[in-house]
């Protein structure tokens, strides 16, 4: 009989949306923990009736009982990283800010509050509720869309995202990667070239420091899950004791490959492919 041989990888948790269609929410986020060598666990907090083309329904679950899974994950599992997708009301966000106040962890918020059609997801209650999770948050991870609900100004070009960084870092969060898929450059143009800012807080003497990781971008619309599966990769390597600079590089580095290689399933456009994450 073989004997038991098993494995103790580092654990890290989502706390997300589910996503019918598997390519988004926890779905993704757990791919991509696995991919680099995370046992992920999961606090569903919303389930959602969605496929290639659309979402038709989304069902909050209650807070409490995202607070009940919180507790149960916290209670046996070694958690080394946490993040947070889709968070759906003002009294789920509370809850999760919460919950993971005394958690000492690297905590990566990606922020969704804006579908890819650009139509706002939150009320403005639960938007608002934001502010204290991003202030508890070592990475919040924006679109160009999410950094302007947040800052309420215009983000359109690489220069507007690191002003919007630097706002989020001043509301508290340790860095902010706002994400550049969706920004023309500086010109106004959009270019060949996606540009994605890093905006961190505690460099020399206390200063803001300001990263642009530059891929190439994806001539493809079929980018569902691409910020699930980066926020996650993130988390993912933070569990693995990485620090946070190189973690945004590399996992922002991969995502290019991730949408190159996306999957072609439904009959709406695809989702990434989070496999291809994980790299050293």
């Amino acid at each position: 009989m073989p004997e038991y041989d098993p494995v103790r990888p580092p654990v890290a948790l989502t706390v997300a949306g589910s996503d019918s269609g598997g390519g988004a929410g926890i779905q993704a986020d757990l791919s991509a923990m696995t991919a680099h060598g995370v046992f992920g666990t999961a606090v569903v907090t919303a389930t959602t009736a969605q496929n290639t083309r659309g979402v038709e329904d989304v069902h909050p679950v209650p807070a409490d009982h995202v607070a009940s899974q919180y507790a149960a994950v916290a209670d046996d599992f070694d958690v080394a990283a946490i993040k947070t997708g889709m968070l759906a009301t003002a009294e789920i966000v509370e809850t999760v800010t919460g919950a993971v106040a005394d958690a000492r962890v690297p905590l990566v918020v990606d922020p969704v509050m804006v579908a890819a059609t650009g139509d706002r997801l939150l009320s403005p209650a639960a938007e608002e509720a934001y502010e204290d999770l991003i202030a508890a948050a070592t990475l919040v991870t924006p679109n160009a869309d999410e950094a302007e609900v947040l800052t309420d100004e215009p983000v359109e070009t690489p220069a507007d995202a690191e002003r919007a960084g630097r706002e989020l870092v001043a509301l508290g969060a340790d860095a902010a990667l706002v994400k550049g898929g969706h920004l023309a450059d500086d010109d106004g143009a959009t270019g060949e070239t996606v540009v994605d800012t890093l905006v961190r807080a505690g460099g020399k003497e206390g200063a803001i420091e300001v990263d642009r990781f530059e891929s190439p971008r994806i001539d493809t619309d079929a980018t569902h899950g691409s910020g699930c599966a980066l926020s996650s990769a993130v988390a993912a390597r933070l569990a693995r004791g990485e620090p946070l600079r190189g973690a945004v590089e590399k996992a922002v580095g991969e995502m290019s490959e991730a949408v190159r290689r996306g999957y072609d399933v439904g009959g709406g456009p695809g989702a990434v492919n989070p496999t291809m994450l994980g790299g050293e």
